[in-house]
């Protein structure tokens, strides 16, 4: 008797995917650039928007556009029940214990910063150490930079293999007593690498330090789960998960949000103000969101989250992963061609130069061809430096990207160098 084969779950995933369905969603993929059909492989950067978060603003303009929190009118408790169904949506999203542990930001960058400015300048002095890595965009590298200069404790970097993997021994040897925070990415921007941060997790708590994970590329292409990794503090942005630009979220455990003083002051956040006897404050996640906050731009992060969910997060990864291998493969045989980042575990990002053309010239060539790709240091030049070069070409994919779409890109890419070689 023959043996029966069993699909993984990912193998069911990607013949059940139907890509071009789901491009229906996105008209921006319906243009043309240049007289050619668009094809957006800058995802990493920001993924296009499906109507069904389009509307979203012309809903709540139309219909229901108040502030928050304060108003006791028709229009106030609408906004405001919209707004908050997104904290719990997000919740859900990324598993976390209580709504009451979402902050919204206007991004991840400003999610970070909200982390070093609250809880590193109440926590961190001389003496003490934060582990960052080398894979790490600038807005988690630049926020510590400031603050040390500020606090004088000091900044250790983990250091990444010949694949753009994590060194892990050199991650157990740097931890310390002195070690306070790992700040690390779950997924790198500029090369893919999926980060071990629930191993790192589970490390840096055994020496008594925390650990912010930056997940900006990490929501897009799998399902989160902050309690599984044991994250202390997690942030990510809306314009990666197919959301608006200008909103974000920073999760953090309970008992460190409630013990951080304020960022930022202003309304929504306090609880009493008195010239005499000074200011009290609202518990969270209000200590967090001072002023009108980007209303809409929530309401509609809510939505694309929605919209994630129903295709399957697992499922656009398993997706992707489809993409990744076949343009992987097809580059492969470009001569001269050479991929940084070839880690065991990767996102959809295909990061590469090419020998004897400048990565910039490529991209503006590319681009004439309707081919959308993202080139220069990716807001990451320690990563790049350490691998030799200043800038690199970077195609990175998403859930409405196609196999042709692969196809017509390698196919412009072998044609614009031999353009410029």
């Amino acid at each position: 008797m023959p043996h029966s084969v069993i699909e993984k779950p990912a193998e069911r995933s990607v013949a059940a995917y139907d890509v071009e369905a789901l491009r229906r969603d996105f008209p921006i993929l319906n243009r043309e650039v240049h007289g050619k059909p668009l094809v957006y492989l800058d995802n990493a950067a920001t993924s296009q928007t499906p109507q069904q978060v389009i509307e979203v603003f012309s809903d709540y303009y139309s219909r229901y556009n108040a502030n928050i929190h304060r108003g006791l009118h028709t229009l106030a408790d609408e906004a405001t029940a919209a707004f908050e169904a997104t904290r719990h949506r997000v919740k859900a999203f990324l598993n976390a214990e209580d709504a009451r542990q979402i902050i919204f930001t206007r991004g991840t960058t400003e999610a970070i910063n909200l982390v070093a400015q609250s809880w590193g300048r109440s926590q961190l002095s001389a003496g003490d150490e934060v582990l960052i890595s080398m894979l790490e965009h600038h807005s988690n590298i630049v926020p510590w930079q400031l603050l040390a200069a500020e606090r004088g404790f000091t900044i250790k970097v983990i250091p990444v293999d010949a694949h753009g993997a994590l060194d892990m021994q050199a991650y157990r040897e740097l931890l310390s007593e002195r070690t306070k925070l790992v700040a690390v990415n779950h997924v790198s921007n500029a090369l893919g690498t999926i980060n071990p941060v629930k191993e790192m997790a589970a490390l840096a708590h055994q020496h008594g330090a925390l650990i912010l994970v930056d997940g900006a590329q990490a929501t897009p292409h799998q399902q989160v789960d902050v309690q599984s990794i044991d994250a202390d503090f997690y942030a990510f942005s809306g314009h990666k998960v197919y959301g608006p630009t200008g909103v974000g979220v920073l999760y953090g455990k309970q008992a460190l949000l409630e013990a951080m003083p304020p960022w930022q002051g202003g309304g929504e956040m306090i609880k009493t103000v008195s010239f005499d006897v000074g200011t009290t404050f609202a518990g969270i996640p209000h200590k967090f969101e001072a002023g009108t906050p980007a209303i809409a731009e929530v309401i509609a992060l809510g939505r694309a989250l929605e919209w994630m969910e129903g295709v399957g997060v697992e499922a656009i990864g398993a997706w992707e992963a489809v993409l990744l291998k076949h343009a992987t493969q097809a580059v492969s045989g470009i001569e001269g061609l050479r991929i940084l980042g070839t880690a065991p575990h990767k996102a959809g990002v295909l990061s590469f130069v090419v020998e004897g053309a400048h990565s910039q010239d490529i991209g503006l060539l590319i681009d004439q061809l309707g081919v959308a790709i993202r080139t220069g240091h990716h807001c990451a030049q320690p990563l790049l430096h350490h691998f030799g070069v200043e800038a690199t070409c970077r195609a990175s994919f998403a859930a409405y990207n196609t196999l042709d779409e692969v196809d017509t890109f390698v196919a412009a890419l072998n044609r614009v160098i031999g353009m410029v070689r």
